[in-house]
């Protein structure tokens, strides 16, 4: 058996620290380069407070390399969301079945933790403060700055996996190249954070084990709890218009505008002018290339190969799934079988990635507009009976997304024929008691035989 070689990562953010950690499981020595100096360290300002929704995919992948019973211990199940209206009435939607729940979890403190692992790894060698300046693909050869001492280096390697986010220094050598397809795409919106404080004693002020959502058709707020009883909010608002970022010019403006449509959550925070002037506005991007792969030398993960909006949850549970289908992989072929791993994870993992990125913005709309809907809220309740009624054949988009495997594309299929039959089925049904007509359950038994000869 041949020796493992020398690996290079470029980016130790979340997807670079746990790929790290699945190569020098296997063997490899490991280099990490990264352009931030080290989290860990005093002084470090996050860049990023937004929290994070682990699911099925990434609970996976962290379980590959042993931490996710270090990670659940900080996170906070959500069994479902909560619904905020302008009166400050409350809906409640499950997510999935009982015992089913994606976890609120702090980016900084799995980011951190990660990187605890791999330092620890004999086969890692972290390296703090290192931009890439430039990437000779023909060489084989990175150009850094540090950006401490100021100091230029240039770093050979092997084989390369670009990890290093949306805006990839990585990728944009792979721009360069012939015949290369990229796209950006921005939203009209730009997101805000903000803070729901804790009450006295660290309680949480809203119901702790869910997910909130003021949805106000253009625009929404989201809230996801902390262990010390706060909640990050983030405001999903327009840039431009009548209500948006550019309208709300003062502190009197902000207070006005939120008393007036989120009269349940403005009480509960006292800060809000405050961060609302001093935190950034951030930009909703999703990012689409092809190839992933340069021969078989470079290989993008993550953001760097498939950003997308945060509206489905699964940016980073995609790109921890990313490193798990790669090992797997690995598995399969050998750590020898570079062409063919590459070739293979980008066949399989393009589509996948294409299929996500268009679930975000659909559930964009949903968050934003449905939710507020009785009428889609029945839908999604007479599903439920559906999926209760014939298991194994019937299961919720949402549930195929967050708490299965399914590849996304499989899912994202499967969901767009199930909503064409619910399409046909709600004319017929006007409560959750008429799910148990006759009339309604013989249409219900004439989709499904459809639906499996299909």
């Amino acid at each position: 058996m041949p020796a493992a070689e020398p690996l290079t990562v470029m980016g130790a953010g979340l997807v670079g620290s746990l790929l790290s950690l699945y190569l020098a499981r296997r063997g490899h020595a490991v280099q990490v380069f990264e352009r931030r100096a080290d989290p860990r360290r005093a002084g470090f300002q996050e860049g990023r407070s937004i929290n994070l929704a682990l699911s099925d995919r990434g609970w996976r992948a962290l379980e590959g390399v042993g931490v996710a019973d270090d990670i659940r211990q900080v996170g906070i199940p959500m069994s479902g969301r909560v619904m905020h209206d302008v009166q400050g009435n409350l809906t409640r939607q499950p997510y999935g079945h009982e015992g089913q729940a994606i976890y609120s979890v702090n980016r900084g403190h799995l980011n951190r933790r990660l990187l605890d692992l791999a330092d620890a790894n004999p086969n890692v060698e972290l390296h703090f403060g290192q931009q890439c300046l430039h990437l000779d693909l023909k060489k084989q050869e990175l150009h850094l700055l540090d950006t401490a001492t100021k100091q230029e280096h240039t770093e050979p390697y092997t084989r390369l996996f670009g990890t290093d986010g949306a805006f990839s220094a990585v990728r944009g050598a792979l721009q360069k190249t012939d015949r290369y397809d990229y796209s950006q795409d921005y939203l009209d919106y730009g997101y805000k954070e903000l803070t729901i404080e804790a009450g006295p004693g660290g309680a949480w002020q809203l119901e702790k084990n869910a997910l909130h959502i003021w949805p106000r058709g253009q625009y929404l707020m989201i809230a996801l709890p902390n262990l010390d009883g706060s909640f990050n909010c983030t405001l999903f608002f327009p840039f431009e218009g009548e209500e948006s970022f550019a309208a709300l010019k003062t502190p009197a403006d902000v207070t006005a505008f939120f008393t007036r449509v989120f009269p349940d959550a403005m009480p509960l925070m006292p800060a809000l002018t405050q961060e609302f002037f001093e935190h950034p506005t951030g930009s909703l991007v999703t990012i689409r290339c092809y190839p992933w792969k340069y021969d078989d030398d470079v290989l993008l993960l993550g953001d760097a190969s498939h950003a997308i909006v945060p509206f489905y949850g699964q940016g980073m549970n995609a790109g921890f799934e990313d490193c798990s289908v790669l090992n797997e992989l690995l598995d399969q072929h050998g750590d020898a079988a570079w062409p063919t791993i590459f070739s293979e994870f980008q066949a399989q993992r393009k589509p996948n990635a294409d299929a996500m990125a268009d679930l975000a913005l659909y559930n964009f709309t949903e968050m934003r507009d449905r939710v507020a809907d009785p009428r889609f809220l029945l839908q999604k309740k007479i599903e439920a009976k559906i999926s209760n009624q014939f298991p194994g054949r019937w299961t919720p988009l949402y549930s195929q997304v967050t708490f299965s495997h399914t590849p996304y594309a499989e899912a994202w299929a499967a969901g767009q024929r199930q909503e064409a039959i619910m399409a046909r089925l709600m004319p017929s049904i006007q409560t959750e008691a008429d799910f148990d007509l006759p009339a309604v359950q013989a249409l219900v038994q004439q989709e499904m035989q459809q639906k499996d000869l299909n």
